[in-house]
């Protein structure tokens, strides 16, 4: 989901300032042969595209209808959940006209509803520490996989540290935490069916781990035709010319297939009280004390349902959500929500200084009561797809943060840069693979050898975007400690024990190719040309 949507509404992006308009000079044609006719003529365009939106809606509902008579009765009940909450986000899709936010109402959120996190932890631990980490599940967002790496099978499955995966990682910070203070904090995966077979054949490797791991899966939603709005899918299975029909719709989903899993009622019946979580794939998600302490004991007595930790932004998180204040309450601003006219001014570090890191703390009973009065509100994402074949689509997704206006009492954390770790691509894959990290029990945490707390900016080019031809390019991984910038293009190797220091450009030109030798020193260089090392 990452960049690539357009919330509903945007000026611009795919025209559906109300979707229902686009298809008005499709269904003129034959509008003389229905009661259309009588609408135009009679309450003009306002009706015409209501009667549309009606007439749109009653063809899904044929379609989805026709999906489900080709599901096997093991599987008819959870499809019929998923088709029917496509629907009713579908329907939404259709009904909702105009920008998504105003951004005349967008105000800076008061003092007290964003709290620096030092305030949080000058607040101390309790002595029962236990009993609070007793009433915690963490929960990992797994449903990705790891084709943007040139990987395959599911994201969280790559070698990340040492040869652990970012699986691997998660359960030993769960595990420590439950040896450490003898509790029971359990793990929780939310899948995808694209990464939920091969994910569950993994889990038997932690059987003999004190970390009891969960599963649910997240929706199977239909992918739906660009032009005629109607599922590409035919039947329910994702096999053969059915394989690119589904997806699974964001994040934003959590809430719908965790009470639908059943799990959350089995949670709060075993007395949880909040949900930690984080993408599996951002390395510095792990369970804070001090958060969760500040939830479990607050304050001033108030439970908050909702915190969100962000984070200060740099010049290179300009794209990322933004809390702010509207129409007094705390709410998520994505820069596909913002006006064209207004897109600089969301992207200023000076006005916007926050964005959202996806680390977020909610209580159990809150989503149950929310999910219970249908009252859980996030904005809709179009996401536009090209499949394979060349067939234009659209996804409707949403993103579980953006729920943070339905709760009550809800709460920003700002929290430090190094609970914002996320591997995305190869170049933040070096950088966790460095000596600028330390590992220990499954956490990742700055170097005390490196002499300031910022990350140097890396910059791999495209020869090193898949994890094979990474690995494949460094000998062993250089030292990194003294390093400010690295921008590496074109065809270049790296030979072991190499130092990294100050600003290091390296670019080898069409055709040449570079080969750093091994135990080199480049500080504050600009390498270019070709420059190959020949065995003699």
């Amino acid at each position: 989901m990452e960049g690539e949507g357009r919330c509903l509404g945007e000026s611009g992006g795919f025209g559906l300032r109300d979707p229902a308009a686009r298809w008005t000079k499709e269904v003129r044609s034959w509008a003389a042969t229905t009661d259309l006719s009588k609408a135009m003529s009679q309450d003009g365009a306002s009706q015409f595209q209501e009667v549309i939106r009606q007439e749109l809606e009653l063809s899904v509902k044929k379609e989805l209808e026709k999906i489900l008579t080709t599901a096997p009765s093991h599987e008819f009940e959870h499809t019929k959940k998923d088709l029917d909450g496509f629907r009713k986000l579908f329907h939404r899709f259709l009904q909702e006209k105009g920008p998504s936010v105003d951004w005349g109402k967008i105000q800076k959120p008061p003092e007290d509803s964003i709290q620096p996190y030092e305030k949080i932890k000058a607040r101390g631990l309790p002595d029962n520490i236990s009993s609070v980490l007793n009433k915690l599940v963490v929960v990992k967002l797994n449903g990705g996989l790891g084709t943007s790496m040139g990987c395959k099978g599911p994201k969280s499955l790559i070698g990340v540290r040492n040869e652990n995966t970012f699986l691997d990682l998660t359960v030993q910070q769960i595990e420590h935490l439950n040896k450490t203070y003898n509790t029971d904090v359990p793990l929780v995966l939310m899948n995808s069916f694209n990464t939920d077979e091969d994910t569950k054949k993994i889990l038997q490797k932690y059987n003999h781990c004190r970390v009891k791991i969960y599963t649910f899966n997240q929706s199977r939603y239909p992918r739906i035709n660009k032009e005629s709005l109607l599922p590409v899918a035919k039947n329910v299975s994702f096999s053969g010319e059915n394989t690119e029909a589904w997806y699974p719709p964001g994040h934003g989903d959590i809430y719908a297939s965790f009470y639908n899993s059943g799990l959350l009622d089995t949670f709060i019946g075993e007395g949880k009280e909040y949900i930690f979580v984080s993408n599996i794939d951002n390395l510095g998600a792990t369970v804070d004390l001090y958060i969760l302490n500040h939830l479990m004991n607050p304050p001033n007595g108030k439970p908050c349902e909702f915190v969100m930790e962000v984070t200060n932004k740099t010049r290179a998180d300009v794209k990322g959500g933004t809390l702010t204040q509207y129409e007094g309450k705390l709410r998520l601003v994505e820069i596909a929500q913002v006006p064209k006219a207004h897109v600089d001014e969301f992207k200023s570090v000076s006005k916007f200084k926050i964005f959202n890191t996806n680390n977020l703390w909610i209580s159990l009973a809150a989503v149950k009561r929310l999910q219970e009065q249908n009252a859980i509100d996030m904005e809709i994402i179009v996401n536009p797809k090209t499949l394979d074949g060349g067939l234009n689509v659209i996804q409707l997704e949403t993103a579980v943060g953006a729920a943070i206006k339905s709760f009550e009492n809800s709460l920003g954390i700002n929290v430090p840069r190094s609970r914002f770790l996320p591997v995305k691509t190869t170049s933040d894959l070096l950088l966790v693979m460095s000596n600028l990290y330390s590992l220990n029990a499954g956490s990742l945490t700055m170097s005390e050898k490196r002499e300031f707390p910022t990350v140097p900016l890396v910059k791999l080019g495209s020869s090193f975007t898949k994890v094979q031809d990474y690995l494949r390019r460094f000998e062993s991984i250089p030292d990194m400690l003294e390093l400010d910038h690295l921008t590496v293009s074109g065809d270049v190797t790296f030979g072991k024990n190499v130092s990294l220091k100050g600003t290091v450009i390296i670019i080898a030109n069409h055709g040449d190719r570079i080969d750093i030798p091994p135990g080199a020193v480049l500080e504050n260089k600009i390498v270019s040309g070709n420059l190959r090392i020949l065995d003699h």
